[in-house]
Formats: structure tokens, C-alpha cells, sequence
């Protein structure tokens, strides 16, 4: 009998790497949101980037993979960089 993988806590740590991954993210974004005020610039598409980095953790995919290679895939690179997964 073999063991299985234990899926929600292989979301729970899916989550955390995406909350450790922004870390990095909110940093790099507050210094081009800090800098667009500066500049009197639009803050609008930095505001949705920030956004979109804390809805990700909650994102209803996540909820919905069945083994962890369907996790692992939604990982977005778009907002979040490189997977930890590769």
C-alpha cells in the first residue's frame, strides 16, 4: 500500500510560496508606485498589478487541481516570476 499526497496541505504550502513570492513583487511595486506619484503619473495598472498579487493565493484554481501537477501549474509567471517548481 503506497501513500498518497495529502492535497490540501500541498495547497496550503502552494499558497505559501506564492505569498513568499510576493514579497519581492510588493517591494519592486511600491517603489514604481512611489515613483509614478513623484512623477504625477498614472498609478492605475501598478494598483491592478498589486491587486492581482494578493487575489493570487485565493485564486479558485488552486482549489480545484486535483493532483499536484495541476497545482503546480497554476503558478502564474505573469505576476509571480519564475515557478519554484522547475
Amino acid at each position: 500500500m503506497g501513500f498518497g499526497i495529502d492535497m490540501a496541505k500541498a495547497r496550503e504550502i502552494h499558497k505559501a510560496n506564492i505569498r513568499y513570492a510576493r514579497v519581492s513583487k510588493f517591494a519592486e511595486l511600491d517603489v514604481e508606485f512611489t515613483k509614478a506619484l513623484e512623477a504625477g503619473t498614472s498609478t492605475t495598472d501598478i494598483a491592478a498589478k498589486k491587486q492581482a498579487l494578493r487575489d493570487a493565493p485565493a485564486d479558485s484554481a488552486i482549489t480545484a487541481a486535483s493532483n499536484t501537477d495541476e497545482l503546480k501549474a497554476q503558478w502564474n509567471t505573469d505576476i509571480l516570476g519564475t515557478s519554484p517548481y522547475t
